[in-house]
């Protein structure tokens, strides 16, 4: 006996519905998969948006969306591995879309382009190859995506149990959520620290939430972030030679300020951690490296500031841009299959739901449609960001600024799959026995 076309398709088309309202906005990330939290960004140890000042090097690739001024000397990606080059947008280990200005500028691995070159700049390329050419970044709308989850991942509340402590001019953080730890600090009480000191379980993400305008390092002279290892039961201050946990602590660790215009960095102090700060002007100083990678709107430094090759390895929270009115936008599930019919006239479809939430590796510059945020402000798509890892505590309070990782508003979009589905089973059914009496 056939069973009526529409009646198959209404019951397979009921299983999509659900899997799709039941899919999480964010996936799980496996072991064997790459987290890219901050899209392009992160495969770069200097990400600016405007105009980079900077002498005399940084260890990973460097990406300007401005001018770049490395007179006195610069030297750019000498710590990449094969691996991290040829991840990067055509290969490019510095990009810089305006005019490059120096007379000795490195690529050390990797290609090079720039838009124009001041009269006399030299820049050459030990591995690869330097050419004058459009860049292969969007930084208009990497950044529009940068700021949405900057925003994002601001809104998130702090971790149930973190504390952020201070004793005189000492500043303790301290979480024990093993996946996520997300703390608030107003810029004025971390700028009043001369030490810092973070708390977390090795493995987990952390993001410190710096509120305010502006924050300055050298207003208290911070000269030390102290990073907790398990393993000596004991802080370790972090520098290039040493810190906590074989630098697994600040591997994953983001500083994120999202409303600050001006950024500075003490240059007696090595400032542990990646810096998100895609609306500030952040000042590198004179001396004191980044252990990790910064992002901002622009940047300079000079002396021994440099920014050092530890990149951001962790997976942040899933974020959205909210719609005009404020709805969640569920990301759509793709079956990869077509549906069949078996002979008993039950209906299976053979699809599966695509993730979402997995990034791949970009390789040309360009936002990728999966998982990141539009550059308009108002549009209703999801940030770079992706998650699996966060912890219920870091999950969304019905604001609709993080992806849905928890069971909470689920059960009834469940409930109303189920019905479809039951709808569509009903008709089969029926369909079956107006046959058999036809019969």
């Amino acid at each position: 006996m056939r069973i009526p076309t529409s009646a198959a398709a209404l019951a397979i088309g009921g299983s999509f519905v659900l899997a799709g309202l039941v899919a999480p906005a964010a996936q799980a990330v496996g072991a064997d998969q790459e987290c890219r939290g901050l899209g392009v960004a992160n495969l770069y140890g200097e990400f600016i948006e405007g105009d980079d000042t900077h002498t005399p090097d940084a260890e990973g690739a460097v990406a300007v969306g401005g001018d770049a001024d490395f007179t006195g000397g610069f030297s750019v990606g000498h710590e990449l591995t094969p691996a991290e080059v040829d991840a990067l947008p055509g290969k490019n280990a510095l990009v810089v879309a305006g005019r490059i200005t120096g007379r000795n500028t490195q690529v050390m691995k990797g290609n090079g382009v720039y838009g124009s070159k001041a009269e006399g700049a030299v820049v050459q390329a030990h591995q690869g190859v330097v050419a004058q050419g459009a860049s292969p970044i969007d930084f208009k709308a990497e950044f529009a995506k940068l700021r949405a989850a900057a925003t994002s991942l601001a809104a998130v509340p702090q971790t149930a149990g973190a504390t952020v402590q201070a004793e005189g001019a000492k500043l303790t953080f301290t979480g024990g959520d093993a996946k996520y730890n997300s703390f608030t600090v107003d810029a004025a009480k971390l700028q009043g620290a001369k030490d810092v000191y973070l708390k977390v379980p090795a493995g987990s993400v952390t993001v410190v939430n710096v509120t305010g305008g502006s924050y300055d390092m050298a207003a208290a002279g911070t000269t030390g972030f102290h990073l907790w290892d398990t393993g000596t039961s004991a802080f370790v201050l972090d520098d290039k030679a040493q810190s906590a946990a074989g630098g697994a602590i600040r591997a994953k660790l983001l500083w994120n300020f999202p409303t600050a215009t001006k950024v500075v960095k003490n240059s007696q102090a090595a400032w542990a951690g990646t810096v998100l700060a895609p609306n500030a002007a952040f000042d590198l100083g004179s001396g004191g490296p980044v252990n990790g990678s910064v992002i901002a709107a622009s940047l300079a430094g000079k002396g021994g500031a440099e920014t050092h090759h530890y990149p951001f390895t962790g997976c942040l929270p899933g974020t959205t841009v909210p719609t005009p009115t404020g709805t969640p936008t569920v990301p759509p599930v793709v079956p990869t299959g077509s549906p069949s019919v078996t002979p008993s006239g039950s209906a299976s479809p053979s699809g599966s739901a695509s993730p979402t939430g997995t990034p791949s590796a970009p390789g040309s510059g360009k936002p990728s449609a999966s998982g990141s945020a539009s550059p308009s402000a108002g549009a209703s798509t999801a940030a770079p960001a992706v998650s699996g890892s966060a912890s219920p505590s870091a999950q969304a309070n019905g604001g609709g600024n993080l992806a849905h990782t928890g069971a909470g508003p689920v059960l009834p979009l469940a409930i109303g799959g189920a019905a479809v589905i039951a709808a569509g089973g009903a008709i089969v059914v029926a369909a079956r026995r107006k046959a058999a009496r036809k019969a």
